[in-house]
């Protein structure tokens, strides 16, 4: 091969890795979600992905992300869709009675921590600060209680709002074992009562297409649920998901705040996310009344 022909097949093969490495360069302002801790769930209305928070929940995250890697989720129906509350699912009898074969995971309602965990403050009630850590809303105690603590340490919580994905558990508050359900509004009756492990980062308007009832007549399921770092490359989501410590975040809350007033509440605020290769749409369902129960089941 002649050197001219050797330089010609180099600068296309740069070219090509150049396109590839800007293909998926993050815009300013934006980060990846762990691949370790984020859950692909297909489900027969498209596709649902939800970041998972270990520093938040450890028990419970660790418990999806084993269950996920069992391939423990695949084909399961979600067993009891409210309008306007959450659509629950993991029970692989479907009758919201059954777990896994693992021990049930206590619950983690409330978190300790210092100063310095990475809360981004966006409102300041009196005696609090509501934000979020990554894209979860979380409401904590001022950091100034701190200094008079025993542990050095202030008590933050989840908070309820759209997308945010729960533990299900029974009367007992240490009962979760597989089941969880995912917000379709807003519930703050929840906070300091279920463990809140992650929020959907894209696809809530899926989450919001499931067909409703308790169950619901040929009710949607989860296909399969996957780990994003488990998937082949070329089957995984590319997705960008705005950082809450980013100043293109706080320029979203100036926002909301100017639209809302200063104490706006933490489900007004959408965390902006980019998936640049969406699956197929799916298609829609029909919804029916609301209601007013709370998440029951294991």
């Amino acid at each position: 091969m002649s050197g001219l022909k050797k330089k010609a097949l180099w600068a296309g093969a740069i070219a090509a890795l150049m396109a590839a490495t800007s293909a998926f360069a993050l815009d300013p302002g934006y980060r990846a979600p762990d691949p370790n801790n984020t859950l692909v769930i297909d489900t027969t209305k498209g596709r649902v992905i939800v970041e998972l928070y270990p520093n938040i929940a450890p028990q419970s995250a660790e418990r999806l992300v084993t269950l996920t890697r069992q391939h423990f989720y695949d084909g399961i129906i979600f067993h009891r869709v409210i309008e306007d509350f959450m659509a629950q699912t993991g029970d692989p009898k479907g009758t919201g009675m059954g777990g896994s074969t693992l021990p049930d995971v206590k619950g983690e309602f409330t978190l300790r921590h210092d100063p310095s965990w990475p809360l981004t403050v966006a409102t300041r009630p009196k005696g609090s600060l509501i934000g979020f850590v990554g894209a979860m809303p979380v409401q904590s105690q001022v950091n100034e209680l701190a200094a008079i603590t025993a542990d050095g340490k202030t008590t933050a919580w989840g908070l309820y709002c759209q997308g945010v994905l729960g533990m299900a558990r029974d009367n007992s508050p240490d009962s979760a074992n597989s089941q969880f359900f995912l917000m379709r509004g807003a519930n703050a009756n929840l906070e300091k009562h279920y463990t809140p492990v992650g929020v959907v980062i894209y696809g809530l308007d899926v989450v919001r297409k499931l067909k409703i009832g308790e169950p619901p007549v040929n009710p949607d399921k989860m296909t399969t649920v996957r780990l994003l770092a488990d998937m082949p490359e070329a089957d995984r989501p590319q997705v960008e998901i705005m950082d809450t410590a980013s100043p293109q975040f706080q320029a979203v809350l100036d926002a909301v705040r100017k639209d809302k007033g200063e104490n706006f509440s933490a489900c007004d605020v959408t965390v902006p996310t980019k998936l640049l290769n969406p699956p197929p749409v799916a298609a829609d369902a029909k919804a029916t009344p609301a209601s007013t129960a709370v998440p029951t089941g294991r």
